[in-house]
């Protein structure tokens, strides 16, 4: 039985009896195993193949009710590119608890079991598992119009990607020794077609943002930053579905990438330290412009700038640290519904200094009465 490939090991929740659908998902189809834990053991069920369409979503469902018990139940899957969004969207509207995990992680789990063999059908039964072992955040669709505007944006980047290649191409062929001008025409015909589809996006996300008041008055605000414009502002708020569910900074700047790895230990390893890159790289990608140019054009994060690159081997260092500080003030001021304020750092820092001058001088005095 496939079930027989999965090692036992402790559980995190030891005390939870729960069951988990785990679901592993391809264009076309989709396997699903059940994993009930209880009583620390762990009992899976058949694996089932499904089409990846309504009908498949509804077998899978049936079968599921058939074949579950009255505890509470989770279905578990991976962000396959965009295949399993039709079904996580399914899921969700008959109020069933959906958790989407990023492969890197999935990937840890499986090789903490140490399994050397990858089926589909294996994969569900490790992911079941991976469900009923693990706490998960619940999945929730992004709102319509950030989801609009995340096609948007993206489609905008791919467009962008596009047509840097066609430059590419653009500048190789003028180069290159008698070229024929049909290639080179027909290549700044392709380059400016993909301009004016840009300049369409661009106008369509004006116009979402504009057709929604409460949104636009916030986009605004966070656009008081230097270096910050709309399509920066927007791409960033659109991955995030408005940075819904983040509690704290660190939570932010994790699912863009920005979260720090050290390679230390003992007295014989001291890799470098880097960003994970593990995250979100339309987030990124939104924030490399505008990162250039606040360090050319905004005092505060010059200073910061010059201040890091000081010690550091690579310029690069300096601007991704700008970058993750551009990422959280967004983050705060899209919380705090606040414009931001130049010098306000400097300010703060200030008055604490002036505060604790003053209870230094309140304590000289009263030591002397």
């Amino acid at each position: 039985m496939i079930a027989d490939l999965v090692d036992k090991h402790q559980l995190i929740n030891t005390t939870m009896k729960n069951q988990s659908v785990g679901i592993d998902i391809s264009k076309d189809s989709f396997t699903a195993c059940i994993c009930l834990n209880e009583n620390l053991q762990h009992t899976f069920t058949e694996v089932r193949k499904f089409k990846n369409d309504k009908t498949g979503f509804n077998q899978l469902t049936k079968w599921v009710l058939k074949n579950s018990t009255n505890l509470p139940i989770s279905f578990l899957m991976e962000a396959t590119g965009v295949y399993h969004e039709n079904l996580a969207h399914h899921l969700f509207k008959i109020n069933k608890i959906v958790h989407v995990v990023l492969p890197n992680k999935s990937n840890h789990f499986f090789k903490s079991l140490n399994i050397k063999t990858k089926t589909d059908a294996l994969d569900a039964v490790v992911l079941s598992q991976f469900g009923v072992e693990r706490k998960h955040k619940e999945w929730t669709p992004p709102s319509p119009v950030f989801k609009q505007i995340r096609e948007l944006t993206r489609f905008y980047s791919q467009l962008r990607e596009q047509r840097t290649a066609l430059k590419n191409i653009k500048h190789s062929k003028e180069e290159a020794f008698e070229v024929s001008k049909l290639i080179i025409n027909s290549n700044n015909k392709l380059i400016k077609s993909f301009e004016r589809q840009m300049e369409t996006c661009l106008l369509h996300l004006q116009k979402i943002v504009d057709s929604d008041l409460q949104l636009k008055s916030k986009i605004e605000k966070v656009c008081t930053i230097k270096g910050i414009k709309l399509l920066s502002a927007a791409t960033i708020l659109a991955e995030t579905n408005g940075f819904e569910g983040f509690e704290n900074r660190k939570q932010v700047a994790s699912y863009a990438g920005y979260d720090v790895v050290h390679n230390e230990s003992g007295t014989s390893i001291k890799g470098k330290t880097r960003i994970s890159k593990k995250g979100n790289r339309y987030i990124r990608q939104a924030l490399y412009m505008p990162a250039m140019t606040a360090c050319r054009y905004n005092p505060e994060f010059r200073r910061l700038y010059l201040r890091i690159i000081k010690k550091k081997p690579s310029k690069m260092i300096g601007q991704v640290a700008i970058q993750r500080k551009l990422l959280v003030l967004i983050y705060t001021l899209w919380k705090t519904n606040a414009e931001y304020m130049s010098g306000y750092h400097e300010t703060k820092v200030a008055q604490q200094k002036s505060q604790a001058t003053q209870d230094s001088i309140f304590e000289d005095t009263s030591l002397i009465k």
